[in-house]
């Protein structure tokens, strides 16, 4: 199994959800109102895990894919499908919104609520979400950017096509970097960086294969911009090719950005 959670689970309906949130959310009021507003989120959960029946804490997510694994956890489950991710920041972000969608779309949930208690009145939002697992693996590839000769191309693209059709799309870009960069086996590089005549310094880089970098990400547009960059960092680094995969719900598109620099330019040697 691509993901396993180690306890049973199930797909609540709205209403099930909303009933169960109604009763979780007044029992953190309560606990707010007891403890204030300054504890650390651990003592927090403590606390509302001990007055809520049918609570778990850190539920644990095992990811697996080829010779790669990772361990996340569900911060608050009630009832076997009822999520809540709770925070003690200055305020929700959407990267804590993110995050809640992440985990619920791993564990093929539909519904779930992210609570911060460091303000003065609890803050706190539903996230929900319709895609199932069977959406997330049924995208389209496109190519027509693509040159499968680069060294490594071919690997990069059979090997990230695999890893979302097994976890599907959808999920934080970190999780499918580190993936690829573990089943690539190309690891993290400090590439230099140069001018024509000087060494600016190092840029981490992930690597598909020697000399030829890689990058993912989950645009909405065109990403001709994004595009435009990327050609620009490439021609101030000592790499050939950058290969690039948009990660999009519907579409999974290739392209492969090669270096402008002349094959005979020499860049200066710094002493």
């Amino acid at each position: 199994m691509p993901v396993a959670i180690r306890t049973p689970i199930r797909r609540l309906s709205q209403a099930e959800f909303g009933d169960l949130a109604y009763a979780v959310m007044n029992c953190i009021f309560e606990v707010h109102s007891e403890l204030g507003r300054f504890f650390d989120e651990k003592i927090y959960k403590s606390e509302i895990a001990h007055r809520v029946p049918e609570a778990q804490l850190e539920v644990p997510i095992e990811i697996r894919h080829g010779c790669f694994c990772k361990e996340l956890f569900l911060d608050f489950m009630v009832a076997s499908g009822a999520v809540f991710e709770f925070k003690t920041a200055k305020c929700l972000t959407p990267r804590h919104r993110a995050q809640l969608l992440h985990y619920l779309l791993l564990a093929d949930l539909a519904h779930g609520k992210l609570v911060n208690l460091r303000p003065e009145k609890v803050e706190h939002e539903f996230v929900n979400t319709t895609l199932t697992h069977r959406d997330r693996v049924n995208f389209e590839i496109e190519t027509n950017g693509w040159n499968e000769h680069t060294p490594g191309a071919g690997h990069f693209r059979e090997t990230l096509t695999g890893l979302l059709r097994d976890w599907g799309a959808g999920l934080d870009l970190q999780l499918y970097e580190e993936a690829m960069t573990h089943l690539l086996g190309g690891g993290v590089a400090d590439v230099e960086v140069r001018t024509p005549d000087h060494l600016l310094g190092h840029q981490k880089m992930r690597l598909a294969a020697p000399g030829v970098a890689f990058k993912l990400t989950a645009l909405d547009a065109t990403g001709s911009a994004f595009e435009s960059h990327t050609r620009r960092l490439l021609q101030h680094l000592d790499l050939k090719t950058i290969l690039w995969a948009n990660v999009g719900l519907k579409r999974l598109t290739f392209t492969t950005i090669e270096s402008a620099r002349p094959k005979t330019e020499k860049w200066g040697t710094e002493k």
